[in-house]
């Protein structure tokens, strides 16, 4: 389905006019068939009247960024878009199957104030397809990464309507179809990341293993996610401009056990960080010492200076000393 644009269909001013002008003029004539008792003057008169007003139902109000989708008797026709006064076939047909479709999304969302019902029936009558950039934030997903375990994640996409012909006919409802592939492709996407680097993981399926994560790639994985979504919301004449990662965080069921092992981790590291700079301490020690001669220390006073050292550099509490007036020996 190709999208046919329409133009040359600005003079809705000049067709509301004219109507207006048919209908005066059919009214006075009526009066003055009436007066000069014209038979063939009144038929005239009374027809034009009926039928003067017809043209007005093609009368067509866009504002800017918005478009609507035209069909004659079940033919499409072509694409009105752009703000202005439109006058077109009084017979044709606006359609927009997700003209009632509500989902969490900028534009689409309800009011706070419950609608009367004149505001629904207008809603309902409104087909008009907008074209401007708008935002889906589906609900949170819990997906499995790559090494089983379950994560939370959300999504926000921007996105906005390229070809109105084919979001209204080759889809059954544009907007939902856009959310469900949206949900379809984080999952695919997420399922091939882990959490946090983990080794002997190829996120880029080049067969070499890589440090590519969903906490620490999230440009990336963001980019993915939108190459997915567009690729499978082609064919409904949507854009995805955007996408982003708007939550991401383990399932509540492992998020303790994860956050000890978190813990684990830094104290590990923490650690090796310490031993690294009390061994580092004490060969400077023992080098300082044996370059000014000050003492003359055995192998076996070495390992006790080197262990007494270590605990006091390596210990979680600040040391007491204990001060020995006696002999070394």
């Amino acid at each position: 389905m190709q999208e046919i644009i329409l133009k040359n269909k600005k003079h809705g001013m000049r067709t509301l006019l004219l109507c207006l002008l048919l209908e005066v003029l059919s009214i006075v004539g009526i009066v003055l068939a009436s007066t000069w008792e014209m038979v063939a003057l009144l038929i005239a008169s009374f027809v034009v009247m009926c039928v003067a007003w017809i043209p007005l139902c093609g009368l067509r109000v866009l504002k800017p960024q918005e478009a609507l989708v035209l069909t004659l008797f079940g033919k499409y026709v072509g694409t009105i878009k752009g703000e202005g006064f439109y006058a077109v076939n009084p017979f044709c047909v606006a359609i927009n199957p997700a003209a009632k479709t509500k989902l969490n999304q900028s534009g689409d969302v309800d009011k706070a104030a419950p609608l009367s019902a004149t505001e629904m029936k207008m809603a309902m009558m409104d087909k008009k397809i907008s074209l401007k950039i708008m935002t889906l934030n589906n609900n949170r997903q819990k997906i499995n990464d790559c090494l089983g375990n379950p994560v939370e994640i959300g999504i926000a996409v921007t996105w906005k309507v390229v070809d109105t012909a084919k979001a209204v006919f080759n889809v059954d409802n544009f907007k939902e179809y856009l959310s469900l592939q949206c949900d379809s492709a984080l999952r695919n996407i997420v399922r091939i990341y882990p959490y946090d680097v983990a080794p002997g993981v190829d996120t880029t399926g080049d067969g070499v293993d890589d440090d590519g994560s969903l906490r620490g790639s999230s440009e990336i994985v963001a980019s993915r996610i939108r190459d997915e979504i567009q690729m499978r919301v082609e064919e409904a004449g949507i854009e995805i401009v955007e996408a982003r990662i708007t939550y991401l965080a383990y399932a509540p069921e492992i998020a303790a056990v994860m956050l000890q092992r978190q813990q684990a981790s830094a104290i590990i590291d923490a650690r090796k960080m310490i031993v690294d700079g009390a061994v580092g301490m004490v060969e400077m020690a023992l080098e300082k010492l044996n370059e000014n001669k000050m003492v003359q220390l055995d192998e076996e006073r070495k390992a006790a200076m080197v262990s007494n050292l270590l605990v006091v550099l390596c210990g979680n509490h600040d040391a007491q000393p204990i001060v020995n007036t006696g002999s070394l020996y």
